[in-house]
């Protein structure tokens, strides 16, 4: 058996170095757009999200997400799991570690799913089962294990978290400077000062994730943290050339994007469809005819020609308008150019504790309107419409079947449970 790298060895050898990584998302980091971003500047991709439980018990779905058999140029690859218990994240890992480079245990999800499954950010305060399952992976398993996780408020205490993984055998961490309750809406901004006290408190590789929109933010951010590596996520979704300091227009990159998925194995519709409403965010805004047609086709030919409808459309405009069009109050470019989409800053922002202005007072209520699994104190106005409508109605995710847990995968039972079990409507 040949000797585990481990830290920085790990790093330099196996993930070649690699400084421009693509982040695990959910349904959106697949084979193609891997392969489309390691075409245009990515290093090193990780895998979607994938449910550990799930994994070991259902063949079919560890066959729809690891491809290494068909496509070796999908490396060096980490595969990202979600868990919560030691015993079946090393199951997951056992089955995963001839496909991929290393595994990556998720402590970074903060969205409601990962709630509700108890896995994700939702594990950050429990250091002696977090301990455990990287320990144990760490001695079972072949690959090396790596960690990505969200910052806590204290910068103390996040060094401490960082610190108690690496102790239990993490190779590499990818820290998103971001709290737990940092999203949607009170996204706001990314921490680089609590990322870089990790990397001075840790003696493994560091990635760095959040405030990552163009090339020179990735310089940025190298210089200011330290870090060996700069993660993107939504930056890499609007534009997949970002690790090539490019901004090319947005139909080379579909147009690239689609025949790469015509090429690899089946990709899922509804996967395809997000990439492209993301690529052409903008020109959507405005061709709102097409972005109701992008939503209704049902097959991969009709998203190709949506696409390719929109493209024309760019370039008519281009022919009649010359240098002036495609210009849009707020954007740097022309709207079919490659380019973030900012979120708006909320109205009467307010500081979190590390200060930054990241969400309104009312949007306070919202977040803990989703915390509470629906509580009814701070129902948003549509549903106080519904409410007025039918006073019996019921907002509460739990008691809703489509929402009621799984109790073997942890997951809403509904039809995409794969356990089948009491399907929701």
């Amino acid at each position: 058996m040949a000797v585990k790298l481990q830290g920085f060895e790990f790093w330099k050898t196996t993930l070649r170095g690699a400084r421009y990584v693509v982040a695990p998302m959910v349904d959106q980091s697949e084979l193609a757009w891997r392969l489309l971003s390691r075409r245009h500047g990515a290093e090193l991709c990780y895998t979607p999200m994938l449910h550990a439980q799930v994994f070991v018990r259902d063949a079919n779905y560890r066959k729809d997400n690891l491809y290494s058999e068909v496509c070796p140029e999908d490396r060096p690859l980490i595969t990202q799991f979600c868990a919560n218990d030691p015993e079946v994240f090393v199951q997951a890992c056992l089955l995963a570690q001839d496909y991929c480079d290393a595994i990556d245990l998720n402590l970074g999800c903060p969205q409601m799913i990962a709630k509700r499954g108890h896995y994700g950010v939702f594990l950050q305060d429990e250091w002696e089962l977090l301990e455990k399952m990287v320990k144990l992976a760490n001695e079972k398993i072949s690959v090396p294990i790596t960690c990505k996780i969200r910052v806590f408020n204290k910068m103390e205490e996040t060094v401490q978290y960082a610190q108690m993984l690496e102790k239990a055998g993490c190779q590499l961490l990818t820290v998103h400077g971001r709290t737990k309750d940092q999203k949607g809406p009170a996204t706001g901004i990314a921490s680089w000062e609590h990322i870089k006290a990790v990397r001075n408190a840790v003696n493994i590789p560091v990635f760095a994730n959040g405030n990552i929109q163009h090339l020179s933010d990735v310089e940025q951010c190298m210089e200011e943290t330290g870090v060996q590596g700069v993660m993107s996520a939504e930056g890499n979704l609007h534009n997949p050339a970002l690790f090539e300091g490019l901004s090319p227009p947005v139909w080379e990159m579909a147009e690239e994007y689609l025949e790469v998925v015509s090429q690899y194995p089946p990709c899922t519709l509804s996967y395809v469809r997000a990439h492209l409403f993301k690529l052409w965010h903008h020109t959507l805004q405005i061709h709102k005819d097409l972005r109701e047609e992008l939503a209704k086709v049902k097959n991969l030919q009709g998203l190709t020609e949506v696409s390719r409808q929109l493209r024309l459309r760019c370039q008519e405009e281009i022919t009649i308008g010359g240098e002036e069009a495609g210009q849009v109050v707020g954007l740097p470019f022309p709207h079919w150019i490659c380019q973030p989409y900012v979120r708006p800053v909320p109205k009467d922002p307010v500081a979190n504790s590390n200060g930054t202005e990241v969400k309104a007072v009312r949007h306070k209520r919202a977040l803990s309107l989703e915390d509470s699994d629906g509580a009814s104190d701070a129902l948003s106005k549509n549903k106080q419409k519904k409410k007025a409508r039918n006073p019996h109605k019921n907002f509460c995710p739990e008691q809703k079947p489509k929402y009621i847990k799984c109790e073997q995968c942890g997951n809403p039972k509904g039809n995409q449970c794969v356990f089948n079990l009491s399907p929701g409507p």
